[in-house]
């Protein structure tokens, strides 16, 4: 058995019933599988790979708050700090009823090959707990980020770990975070990134993911010899990754037709209207009927009674911006049968290993979630720098930074896979490109 082999089965049975993180696993480690063949007497030596799918530290504690009616509520917080080699811990906070030390760990996995892509001195890590912030007034989410943060401020610092945000974490949360790890600490340092713009937070950060995705998009397009102009794109989600993919896209000259939330899903030929999105979402924190009601030209299609999605358009470019898993082997095979060009993921592995297969087998462009929605860790990393410096940038200046860093990425994978002779596997390219630097340091730093 091959050393690859040995260590996935390794994951799965020293990991049960956690079926996102051996998904994370498989998928990185089946395609770095030409860089491990070629070292694979000096890997099982150190057992590289064993310690690199181990994690450094986990952390699962009780979150006990108080709601609204006095009853008294207790949620489980977790974080995974998982690889440190090229600096502190960093990786988001999700807050998600579906959230488990699985899901954690998949994440926290994945970050340690995105954010060693970006080229920025950051390890990989991520947190979060199944408290679900839907229906919950400010002061319960006050009451339960300070208790979250009462533990977790321990495990955490500007030079250690510096969590951001993720699902169900905004600016709203970050702030309530911040405040009381300053409040325990006594200090105020950048120990978490997504702050608001009068406490260390920076310009651009909100639309760096949703942004960043675009640049990729466009920088791969561009190197196949297509211009995203005059593209129609399927875009799934409508937080704040699909917003601003959305708002980019149209800046590209490209038309998003569709966006989504968990009840259901609107197709407007049109080209979705981002300011009523904006009000609709992130004012009213409606749902997407709302925007319907107000759109003449949209149509809104619920899940539930029609059991369809968005992935059922005819569209040249794919954009899953929503949660792990949304895109599968079915949805894969609508969207070629309609002649998609390209899928870039928004969110964290949206696709199914079948589905990337299935994208793959058919010549479709297709890049990773691990380099396409890089960027808003890649502006964490920048708003990091900014703290440490007690300086502030213009949004100009993070935005051209943001670009350059996408730009890069795409280049250090095409590279990579071109290396390994696999040209235009973007999945393998990111995967080896991401882990040869971590695994540098790893072997710089010893057997730690």
């Amino acid at each position: 058995m091959s050393y690859v082999d040995e260590v996935i089965e390794l994951v799965v049975k020293q990991n049960p019933n956690e079926p996102e993180f051996h998904q994370a696993v498989k998928e990185v480690l089946n395609s770095l599988r030409p860089v491990v063949e070629k070292n694979e007497e000096k890997f099982r030596r150190d057992a590289l790979l064993e310690r690199i799918v181990n994690p450094e530290r986990q952390l699962k504690f009780r979150v006990p708050w108080v709601d609204d009616k006095g009853q008294v509520q207790v949620n489980t917080g977790y974080r995974v700090q998982f690889n440190s080699a090229i600096g502190p811990y960093k990786g988001g906070i999700r807050l998600h009823p579906s959230v488990n030390l699985g899901i954690i760990k998949f994440l926290g996995f994945e970050q340690i090959f995105k954010n060693s892509l970006t080229g920025l001195p950051i390890g990989g890590g991520k947190g979060g707990s199944d408290f679900d912030p839907k229906g919950k007034s400010d002061r319960e989410i006050m009451a339960f980020c300070q208790s979250f943060m009462t533990e977790l401020c321990k495990y955490i610092g500007a030079d250690t770990d510096v969590p951001a945000g993720d699902i169900g974490t905004g600016a709203r949360e970050i702030g309530y975070m911040f405040g009381q790890y300053k409040r325990i600490r006594g200090v105020f340092e950048g120990v978490l990134t997504g702050k608001g713009l009068s406490y260390g937070g920076s310009l651009a950060r909100t639309e760096a993911t949703g942004y960043g995705l675009l640049y990729m998009t466009q920088e791969m397009l561009k190197s196949n010899g297509i211009d995203i102009a005059g593209k129609t794109c399927a875009v799934s989600g409508s937080g704040n990754v699909a917003i601003y993919a959305i708002q980019k896209a149209q800046q590209l000259g490209a038309k998003p037709v569709t966006c989504s939330d968990s009840t259901g899903w609107v197709y407007d030929p049109e080209g979705i209207d981002v300011a009523l999105l904006k009000e609709v979402k992130e004012v009213n924190r409606a749902r997407l009927t709302e925007y319907a009601a107000k759109r003449p030209s949209a149509q809104y299609h619920d899940k539930a009674t029609e059991g369809t999605n968005q992935w059922e358009v005819k569209v040249d470019i794919a954009l899953p911006c929503a949660t792990q898993n949304e895109l599968n082997l079915d949805d894969a095979k609508k969207l070629v049968a309609n002649g998609v060009i390209a899928v870039c993921e928004g969110a964290n592995m949206p696709t199914t290993l079948e589905a990337t297969e299935y994208f793959q087998n058919n010549k479709v462009f297709f890049v990773p979630g691990k380099a396409a929605n890089a960027g808003g860790v890649a502006t964490s990393a920048l708003e990091m720098s900014q703290n440490s410096e007690r300086l502030s940038w213009s949004f100009e200046e993070v935005d051209a930074k943001l670009k350059g860093i996408m730009v890069n990425i795409f280049h250090n994978l095409d590279d990579a896979a071109k290396e390994y002779g696999m040209a235009g596997n973007y999945v393998a390219g990111a995967n080896i490109a991401g882990f040869k630097k971590v695994v540098d340091a790893m072997n710089a730093q010893g057997i730690v």
